[in-house]
């Protein structure tokens, strides 16, 4: 395939030398002498491991040039890929002007072109930015309705440096955000010889999945450091504890917990956090993330009061009320919080929970309860159809429960869901998910 490269930097370099590796024909396109100079006599612009070898190899072959005229590139290839940088401005939002600038030189090469070109981005933007910024620059550029008259699609990369050529041949997982069909055609043709699993998401969908990438890398990073002074200033060797942690792909290196939702609770997590926040303050030892992890649970707590209270409804019905299904178990489990919450702020509470029974509660399980949702008898009900009937909004904290009785909803009632019931149960309008 013909392919232009817009942006010679990091990602647009690499980007470059591997597509010419796996014998397309690339035009690399960029307004800087220091970057298409060095392209044009076969040397990197950039310091990457094995990445001159590849630049070489194409420039020697012919099937990687370089050039400044933006116009010239895109009559010449079929596709055209943007990487350029998008830096941080002074209050942390993106600085697109790049973006822009070389979607309206796009656009107004595509002015002169008579077949369809498909414009796929890979600079690193916020959730709605190529909808936002670069299809209006396109669209205003050239005269052409995006997806019809010319293609686009978002295309995140996860190149690390040091390691860029093996993380390009070896992702962890390739994401096509595409809207129309001949442009994701042309993605998966270029990346057909990578074995990897590839999604098919909407281009906001695409844009989202690079940042929650990002994010949760730093996140790793900034937890294991944390933990790691914890242990040390304890006489600990974080080193060790952290390889053991890694051992279990079980619960720790896998899915486990990765499904936003609702918050945790249980007689374990809050319980253990708080000890651990406590362990560094006697230490003088700086926890940030370990404190704002708690405070972000609570904010889950807000968000799904926040979410009954807009209904504009007085009659709630919870169902589920346990920290997690298929236990009896009430300690520190959010929903009792929520329940609690609701009553003292004068909804009329109605709670279904097939596991909860009064009279078999016992030690901290019963005290808790007592402490926390003294009325809890009163608001209890036995079996779901009352607490279907009785009520305009229905909190769904149990998922396998809700399953079996959401045909059995009031067409009026509102639904907030807390645990993501099954798709083909969710009812268009009245149905709310807590972060879905």
């Amino acid at each position: 395939m013909k392919i232009s490269i817009f942006g010679a930097g990091y990602v647009g370099a690499v980007s470059a030398a591997c597509l010419v590796k796996e014998g397309h024909h690339v035009v690399a396109v960029d307004p800087d002498p220091n970057k298409i100079g060095p392209l044009m006599a076969g040397k990197s612009p950039i310091i990457e491991p094995g990445l001159e070898d590849f630049i070489r190899e194409g420039v020697s072959s012919g099937r990687l040039t370089a050039t400044s005229d933006a116009t010239a590139a895109i009559l010449a290839t079929d596709l055209s890929l943007i990487c350029v940088g998008t830096p941080s401005l002074p209050d942390g939002n993106l600085n697109t002007e790049y973006l822009k600038r070389v979607a309206e030189d796009i656009g107004s090469a595509l002015k002169q072109k008579h077949t369809f070109h498909s414009v796929v981005v890979r600079s690193t933007c916020l959730p709605g930015t190529t909808e936002s910024v670069v299809v209006p620059a396109l669209e205003a550029a050239s005269g052409m309705k995006a997806a019809e008259d010319f293609g686009i699609a978002y295309l995140p990369e996860f190149l690390r440096e040091s390691t860029a050529i093996k993380d390009y041949y070896d992702p962890g997982v390739i994401v096509f955000g595409a809207s129309d069909k001949f442009t994701l055609d042309r993605l998966e043709e270029i990346h057909a010889p990578l074995k990897r699993p590839k999604f098919v998401v909407d281009i906001k969908t695409a844009e989202g999945i690079k940042y929650t990438n990002n994010a949760w890398h730093a996140l790793k990073i900034s937890f294991c450091n944390e933990v790691g002074n914890i242990l040390s200033k304890a006489g600990i060797d974080s080193h060790v504890a952290l390889e053991i942690l890694c051992a279990d792909d079980r619960l720790n290196i896998s899915k486990a917990y990765l499904t936003p939702g609702f918050a945790f609770g249980g007689s374990c997590l809050p319980k253990d956090l708080r000890a651990l926040i406590s362990m560094s303050r006697r230490q003088g030892t700086p926890a940030p993330l370990l404190e704002a992890t708690l405070s972000a649970n609570e904010v889950q707590i807000n968000r799904a009061y926040s979410m009954i209270a807009n209904q504009g409804a007085r009659k709630v019905g919870i169902v589920g009320l346990s920290f997690k299904p298929d236990t009896d178990d009430l300690r520190e489990s959010p929903l009792v919080e929520l329940a609690e919450r609701l009553y003292g702020r004068g909804y009329q509470i109605k709670i279904f929970d097939p596991n909860i029974r009064l009279n078999r509660l016992t030690g901290a399980n019963e005290s808790f309860v007592r402490a926390r949702l003294p009325h809890l008898a009163e608001l209890l009900n036995e079996d779901i159809e009352t607490v279907l009937a009785d009520s305009d909004v229905i909190v769904v904290g149990n998922r396998a429960e809700m399953n079996g009785s959401m045909s059995r909803v009031k067409p009026d009632t509102r639904i907030v869901d807390l645990v993501r019931v099954d798709k083909s149960l969710r009812s268009e309008g009245n149905y709310h998910g807590i972060c879905w």
